[in-house]
């Protein structure tokens, strides 16, 4: 009887903290698209959430949202506001670790690994021009396929069958979504079924970033928390209720809550 060779031990997951009872991981920009990559060679798939502020308030109302934010495998904290909550009760994350930072340290580790990558999303031209930019940055990156579905395409059960099976045509490592939360989270959903070895993320705007068709904040607004007023100056009248009454009252009230947590004046939720 011959032994069977032993498969490569499979990468652990990183310790989580909570905020307002949402798990997020504790790792840095490097270290996550390293564990993507190690796990992604063990032959385990998965899917990366980025939770910003937005996200989080979501997962702490929508059942429903909170049932596929809780079926992800790493979960990234995309918001300065997660950082300082995290500190304030105690549990310190290393730092923000965006999505559209993510897009770029990833691209770099799957050219060095072989691994290839699916851009699906954005505007129409945009996923192209995103890949074209991440191919002369990282030589030898393997773009696998881009789309850019119809508005409403979500609707249309034909349309996610045949996009499904365009993707386990291309066979990608690794499917970047680029349409906004929670349009992509269901979308991801529905096609990890048919790509169980690859990693899914969720990206929402970095594709027009990354081909320069939006302008991001620059560093020094980043690292103080104020790369929504940059976004808001972009495009006010999307982004003004999402700031200003949905955002600013519920952060406000995850860093007091988290304070309170962290001088034992609360319990932290479960």
């Amino acid at each position: 009887m011959t032994t069977p060779a032993p498969q490569p031990a499979s990468p652990a997951l990183p310790p989580e903290i909570r905020l307002r009872g949402v798990p997020v991981h504790v790792l840095t920009l490097e270290q996550a698209a390293d564990l993507i990559i190690s796990r992604l060679q063990a032959g385990l798939g998965g899917w990366v959430v980025t939770p910003n502020l937005d996200i989080l308030r979501r997962a702490t109302r929508d059942a429903e949202f909170r049932r596929l934010y809780d079926a992800t495998t790493l979960r990234l904290a995309d918001g300065m506001p997660l950082v300082w909550a995290s500190r304030l009760q105690g549990t310190p994350l290393p730092g923000r670790a965006a999505g559209s930072d993510l897009i770029f340290t990833l691209a770099g580790r799957a050219a060095r690994a072989g691994a290839s990558l699916f851009l699906l999303g954005g505007n129409p031209g945009t996923a192209e021009r995103a890949a074209g930019e991440l191919v002369e940055r990282y030589p030898g990156l393997r773009i696998a396929g881009m789309e850019c579905p119809p508005m409403g395409f979500e609707r249309d059960e034909r349309n996610l069958h045949a996009l499904a099976q365009r993707l386990q045509a291309a066979r990608p490592d690794i499917v970047m979504v680029a349409l906004g939360s929670p349009k992509q989270e269901r979308l991801i959903e529905f096609l990890r079924v048919s790509l169980p070895g690859a990693w899914f993320l969720g990206l929402g705007i970095s594709f027009s970033f990354v081909a320069g068709e939006v302008r991001r904040a620059p560093r020094w607004m980043r690292g103080i928390g104020l790369e929504w007023v940059h976004r808001l100056s972009q495009e006010p009248r999307r982004l003004a209720r999402r700031y200003l009454i949905d955002g600013l009252p519920f952060a406000l009230r995850l860093l007091a809550s988290s304070a309170m947590i962290g001088l034992g004046l609360r319990a932290p939720a479960r």
